[in-house]
């Protein structure tokens, strides 16, 4: 399945915008255990200056209109969700946070839990969080249903250039942008048959691979979506193309097929949902929303062959790493260059005005439980290269900028990487329900391991 977020439709009225299919979609499949938030955490050096700062975010949401809209009052016999631009922010959305123990740890938590409300404008929270080494760590709570990462990243952005003297600032890089916008086994345990790890083209029919559940550490399963942040050396290129982008992807289906392995699961083939954006990130003009498309990248039986080489030892085997690699390549060009449409017929039906909202609801939460068994196995996310300097004068410039997505049931886990000042800044967020904070770790030193299988040797790359 290929999903695609079209251009807003136009106002149907003075500062009213028709809510557009992904939109209508995620609002009726809220589910207020897993709260549909985007995490952003931007790690400066230096302090910020409360008004300066909240006026500046001001001139921004003046510049990006659609950053500052609410959900308008409906009724469930409406035909149409609406979101209504507004002048004015009804509520400020910037907090600061004084240095203290464990405050930036809860202010992180609450990124997981307590979503900005659809209803207040803007549906975006930023604590400014004080740290002990006199910097500063701006953490965002974004309302996934109003906009994405990306959106609320370029919105920071023009708050920077207005903090630091409203000259417009330029990318960092011309070609900055990504090209996707992208409990212990028992020792007793019998190994599972290698599962299976790539496929020669689209996604098939066939159900895919589920991540193993893990909450042994914990003792049961618990609720809400849990965080595990990694600070890892950039990757490069390979001197056959493989992009950072390619080795996330194999590196995550790496992750979740040894995981799999090791946990005893059966044995399916891996497919990861990858958000792909075209928008032009360094345009003032670039649209605030959720402006991204959802492409699938299966992985299964096309290299059934090298299962073993990839997951039978303790690390996997880089011949068969270069070869998954290579055939990743081509996969995601074609992905990446296919139309598509804003969750296929199902979701132009699904939104269509001709039944009230309320009864698409209904339709719309029982359509997403029936197809759960065929959800990809995992999400990731990559935002790339951060191409604006977000330089905020005094405060300075990011040295780490995290992203992460829900992770809600049945997949559990998102991993979204983003890099900046030749660090990749990788998030794995899990849903309690699956993994606890051990399971996660874990999972991050496979995601580590599978990396590490994707790099050149230096000698390679002479």
């Amino acid at each position: 399945m290929t999903v695609t977020q079209p251009a807003r439709p136009a106002p149907a009225a003075p500062g009213r915008v028709p809510f557009p299919t992904v939109d209508e979609v995620s609002l009726h499949c809220t589910d207020p255990v897993e709260p549909e938030t985007v995490h952003i955490e931007l790690h400066f050096p230096g302090r910020f200056e409360p008004e300066r700062l909240r006026t500046a975010l001001a001139e921004a949401a003046r510049r990006h209109p659609r950053f500052q809209q609410r959900k308008a009052a409906s009724r469930w016999w409406h035909r149409r969700y609406q979101w209504q631009v507004t002048p004015e922010a009804d509520v400020d959305p910037v907090t600061f946070l004084p240095a203290g123990p464990g405050v930036l740890e809860a202010a992180r938590q609450r990124t997981m839990t307590d979503c900005p409300p659809l209803d207040a404008a803007p549906p975006v929270r930023i604590e400014a969080v004080e740290t002990g080494d006199g910097g500063t760590v701006l953490m965002t709570t974004v309302n996934h249903t109003a906009m994405d990462g990306p959106s609320c990243l370029r919105v920071l952005a023009t708050a920077a250039e207005v903090y630091a003297g409203g000259a417009p600032q330029a990318a960092a890089s011309a070609g900055g942008t990504s090209p996707a916008r992208t409990g212990p086994k028992a020792a007793t345990a019998p190994p599972a048959p290698p599962p299976p790890v790539a496929d020669a083209g689209r996604p098939g029919p066939a159900r895919p691979a589920r991540i193993a559940g893990d909450t042994a550490s914990s003792g049961s399963p618990g609720t809400g979506n849990g965080l595990l942040l990694l600070d890892l050396p950039a990757p490069r290129r390979t001197s056959y193309g493989a992009t950072v982008n390619d080795q996330l992807l194999v590196a995550t289906c790496l992750t979740a097929a040894r995981w799999n392995r090791a946990h005893g699961a059966r044995t399916a083939p891996v497919r990861i949902t990858m958000p792909v954006d075209n928008r032009a990130r360094e345009s003032a003009e670039m649209l605030i929303g959720n402006g991204t498309r959802l492409t699938e990248v299966g992985f299964g039986a096309g290299e059934r062959a090298d299962a073993e080489a990839l997951t039978g030892g303790e690390a996997p085997d880089r011949a068969a790493v270069e070869r998954l690699l290579r055939a990743t390549m081509a996969r995601t060009q074609t992905l990446k260059s296919e139309p598509s449409h804003p969750l296929g017929l199902y979701g132009v039906l699904l939104t269509a005005p001709v039944l009230p909202v309320g009864v698409r609801g209904v339709l719309a939460r029982a359509l997403r439980s029936a197809a759960a068994p065929l959800m990809s196995t995992t999400l990731l996310s990559n935002i790339g290269r951060i191409v604006y300097p977000l330089d905020f004068g005094a405060a300075g410039r990011p040295t780490a900028v995290w992203f992460s997505a829900p992770a809600r049931m049945p997949r559990g886990l998102a991993i979204t990487a983003a890099s900046t000042a030749g660090r990749l800044h990788l998030a794995v967020r899990y849903s309690r329900a699956l993994l606890d904070h051990a399971a996660a770790v874990r999972i991050g030193e496979l995601m580590q391991q599978g990396l590490a299988a994707c790099a050149e040797d230096a000698g390679d790359q002479a």
